[in-house]
């Protein structure tokens, strides 16, 4: 039914457990991995029909990693998002303009993760090269909500999203290009941590881009999980231009100024979200911080430029598909989404100079809010996650650019600026779905925002889908 929650959480060896605590299990001996792999292919059977969140399956096989035996995070069963390589799997970016093969190697981001211990059970599902907020398709099922299975699971992380929302493993990959981690982990009641850029290593397709727009990192259940990833991450690369992240293990006793930020300036928040925020910011001031309105100093003019990089980026797939991606790669069976943001860049291309001087000034105007404040504290999204079929690369282009302009209206601004932010659970819509908040801050500031998270976590555990 489309109108019920779907899960997979049982009495088996993974049980209720986030990943922090089976890799616990493993080490005291009270747990096979090889269990949890087993446990993890059932649940991912058990709810595949209904949510669709699987691109490639290595159930039979998967994939791990000699530096990752021992790790921090050894034999927790995973996903990894299908727009990275993974030797022996194909990598079909969601598209089905060319016939994905087999990765030879390993992307270098796919060791860091396998390096903290992970075991891969396969690839999840995405929309078109990450291109939409929704996990949808032209000619394909959709990934489904876990919370209301009749709804979008959110994108460009969706298949993850759904796999951890519904219990099948405790974390999934996510890489974010303009909200990919954090608007999944809003719309299916996630945690969802954009790092900083060059916090963990870059996506080699994205560092060839005049602006890299996409970072890395997971999507979890508990804060605790995210900051374990992040620091085991850490033990395999060190960005030595940030300052470390450590292990985070809890919330800091220190007072923070706290921006509040409800509405963009290309769109309002919706009645649940609004209420959402604001509670938020209550409980804030509750543990003891400074919480004020405030703006942000990026105008309608940015989400133009953003746009228009949008479309260089879906120009620069469609005319590069043969020589980077695949020589049987046809652009005419690119999605709707795609080839109208290819088209709407070839009409303005001209602009580019322009776009890309004024996106590259956004990261010192981003720095420049931290001088007043520790942190902002905004909605992830204008509204509640919509039904399938809203965002769907069928409908008109003109029409779904402006859908998701105004769904969309807060978290491109730190892919741009590569400044790190944090999707936590916020409350609920009277539909049972979850809606997100989000904590920005300063670069290199990972460990505030895991604190605050862990704070806010503390303060109201978020709900559970099993419940």
């Amino acid at each position: 039914m489309l109108d019920e929650r779907v899960h997979a959480f049982t009495d088996d060896a993974l049980g209720e457990h986030d990943a922090v605590a089976l890799a616990a299990l493993v080490r005291a001996g009270e747990v096979n991995p090889r269990e949890l792999v087993a446990a993890a292919a059932a649940r991912a059977a058990r709810i595949d029909g209904a949510l669709v969140p699987v691109a490639h399956d290595a159930h039979q096989r998967p994939a791990i990693s000699r530096a990752g035996i021992g790790g921090p995070l050894w034999g927790v069963p995973t996903y990894l998002k299908d727009n990275v390589d993974l030797r022996g799997l194909p990598t079909g970016n969601g598209s089905a303009a060319y016939r994905a093969r087999p990765a030879r190697r390993n992307a270098r981001f796919a060791d860091q993760f396998l390096a903290t211990g992970l075991a891969v059970l396969g690839k999840s599902r995405l929309p078109e090269f990450g291109l939409n907020a929704s996990t949808e398709y032209a000619a394909a099922e959709p990934v489904r909500n876990p919370w209301l299975p009749s709804h979008s699971a959110g994108a460009s992380s969706g298949g993850s999203a759904a796999l951890v929302a519904s219990g099948v493993v405790p974390i999934a990959h996510a890489n974010d290009g303009g909200g990919s981690i954090r608007i999944p982990a809003a719309a299916c009641g996630l945690v969802g941590l954009k790092p900083t850029r060059g916090r963990l290593v870059g996506n080699e397709q994205s560092g060839r881009l005049p602006l890299d727009i996409v970072t890395e990192g997971v999507l979890t259940r508990s804060v605790r999980d995210t900051a374990a990833f992040l620091a085991a991450a850490e033990q395999h690369y060190a960005n030595p231009k940030l300052p470390p992240i450590g292990l985070v293990e809890g919330p800091a006793s220190k007072e923070l100024r706290i921006g509040l930020v409800v509405d963009s300036p290309i769109a309002e928040a919706d009645g649940p979200t609004r209420r959402a925020v604001e509670e938020t910011a209550a409980r804030l001031e509750a543990l003891g911080h400074r919480v004020e309105p405030t703006t942000l100093p990026f105008h309608a003019q940015f989400s133009r430029d953003f746009v228009s990089y949008w479309g260089y980026i879906a120009w620069a797939i469609a005319v590069s598909g043969r020589l980077l991606i695949d020589p049987g790669f046809r652009a005419r069976d690119l999605d709707g989404l795609t080839t109208g943001l290819r088209r709407s860049f070839q009409r303005e291309f001209r602009r580019t100079p322009g776009v890309l001087r004024r996106l590259r000034a956004a990261e010192a105007t981003y720095a420049g809010i931290f001088d007043r404040y520790d942190a902002i504290l905004s909605p992830v999204l204008a509204h509640v996650t919509p039904p399938i079929g809203h965002l769907s690369p069928n409908v008109p282009f003109e029409e779904l650019i402006e859908r998701l302009l105004r769904y969309v209206a807060f978290t491109p601004v730190n892919n741009v600026s590569g400044g790190p932010a944090v999707a936590l659970p916020g409350g609920a819509a009277d539909s049972g779905l979850p809606i997100g908040v989000h904590l920005s801050a300063a670069h290199g500031r990972e460990r505030l925002l895991l604190e605050l998270a862990f704070a806010l976590e503390a303060d109201r555990p978020w709900r559970r889908i099993q419940a």
